[in-house]
């Protein structure tokens, strides 16, 4: 999906609404409201491709954990072994405190990429995981993620 330049149109929006989308482009720095309505509905049209449990996606993954705790390290590791064939990015950060973040770029089907960040902020010594989960087809992408293929077990 390559840009041919843009289509004007025309929205009509009650006050408050439209005075809420202004002080939302105004705190995230938008630069017009067109761009944060791009974004509105590229947030919506990546949901709605996300309903089917196959459609290829792709993940971020954070985790914060104490690098002190019992075998937590040689738990990941085996973890990210274990999803290696999803994981395209692994970035590590060491906290003070003896605490680290390890943050993952994944690909894969959606039903994948939950069970994926599911495994892995579900380990034991994992203090805190997140997950964000998008389609790439809202702006013409593809992960290249090839399917099937065999199942974690």
């Amino acid at each position: 999906m390559r840009s041919h330049g843009v289509v004007r149109i025309g929205a009509s929006l009650e006050p408050k609404l439209l005075a809420q989308l202004d002080r939302w482009v105004k705190e995230r720095s938008s630069p017009s409201r067109s761009d944060a309505l791009r974004t509105l509905v590229r947030k919506e049209l990546s949901e709605e491709a996300l309903g089917d449990p196959e459609a290829d996606a792709v993940a971020t993954v954070t985790l914060l954990y104490r690098h002190d705790a019992p075998n937590v390290l040689r738990r990941l590791a085996a973890e990210q072994h274990r999803w290696a064939d999803h994981i395209r990015f692994s970035g590590h950060m060491h906290l003070q405190g003896d605490s680290c973040v390890e943050v993952l770029g994944m690909v894969g089907s959606h039903r994948e990429l939950v069970r994926a960040a599911e495994n892995l902020r579900g380990i034991r010594g994992i203090a805190f995981g997140d997950y964000s989960i998008t389609s790439p087809s809202i702006v013409g992408g593809r992960t290249g993620h090839r399917h099937p293929h065999r199942k974690p077990s």
